[in-house]
């Protein structure tokens, strides 16, 4: 069994999906369900997560339905305004939603350094375990400090890192990403997606060789209990197709017990989103 943690879907338009760049053009056009259940068949690959790509109600709405209309969709990572005064309110009013599994903010994308450490949020974050949301972490590597700070905050909370946090793979740059990874992995309520990692390489000349020191560090730190496999598809078609992506995730795993490898592939997704 093998469900993907991490995916999008999107009705393409210039002024809402603005990050998708020159460099990054063959992303412009739609991505829907059509476009992945036959590629997940092929792959056998079970589900996905499917995440959000807009800041908006309107886009967890849209996933959500998208998920109750098909199956292989597992799980839901919404966005609902997580520090708005009346938050626990949206919360109560989605708390009938089964595939609402976590929610996200795009940190790495706020202006202010210290936004993830502002009051209002963490208030809003702090109402999630109550619902039995998980929260996933989306930021760049230099944000890992206040990161650690703001997961300190919520001990009882469970975060999803996604992208193992997005370290500097094209300038080949280990440090300070290693020491303050390595840092955030010793809070046991913290998972960590093998995903979007590629596309932090240089698109067209990146190598496996060049993956595999990111990969053993996020090992070592989080262990086998607490990784999981995500393609952040269709994203990483700038770098990798979904197939050669699996694929070297399933290489690099092949050196750990079975039962690890299915912890990675699909058991830890289960339980890190509340789905068993």
């Amino acid at each position: 069994m093998i469900i993907d943690s991490h995916q999008h879907f999107w009705n393409y338009n210039p002024v809402e999906y603005g990050w998708i760049s020159e460099d990054k053009k063959m992303l412009r056009r739609d991505f829907l369900p059509d476009d992945l259940k036959y590629l997940l068949i092929d792959q056998d690959i079970d589900g996905v997560i499917s995440v959000q790509a807009r800041q908006s109600i309107e886009e967890t709405n849209w996933l959500l339905q998208m998920a109750e209309e098909n199956d292989f969709i597992k799980g839901v990572v919404g966005w609902l305004p997580i520090a708005d005064s009346e938050f626990k309110s949206y919360l109560e009013s989605y708390a009938n939603r089964a595939k609402l599994s976590s929610l996200r903010h795009i940190i790495q994308d706020e202006s202010d350094s210290d936004f993830i450490l502002k009051k209002e949020f963490n208030r809003g974050i702090a109402e999630l375990k109550n619902f039995g949301l998980a929260y996933d972490i989306l930021i760049y590597e230099n944000q890992l400090p206040n990161t650690i700070a703001f997961v300190d905050q919520h001990p009882s909370q469970v975060f999803i890192l996604d992208h193992i946090a997005k370290p500097k793979i094209g300038k080949y740059l280990l440090s300070p990403w290693r020491e303050n990874i390595r840092e955030l992995a010793k809070r046991e309520n913290v998972y960590c997606k093998i995903s979007g990692i590629v596309t932090e390489a240089d698109f067209n000349a990146w190598t496996r060789e060049q993956l595999v020191p990111y990969f053993e560090i996020c090992l070592d730190a989080f262990g086998a209990d607490r990784l999981m496999f995500g393609s952040d598809w269709p994203v990483c078609l700038i770098a990798v197709s979904y197939n050669e992506w699996l694929n070297i995730v399933k290489e690099f795993i092949a050196k750990i017990s079975v039962d690890e490898q299915t912890q990675i592939l699909y058991k830890n997704v289960l339980r890190a989103y509340n789905l068993e």
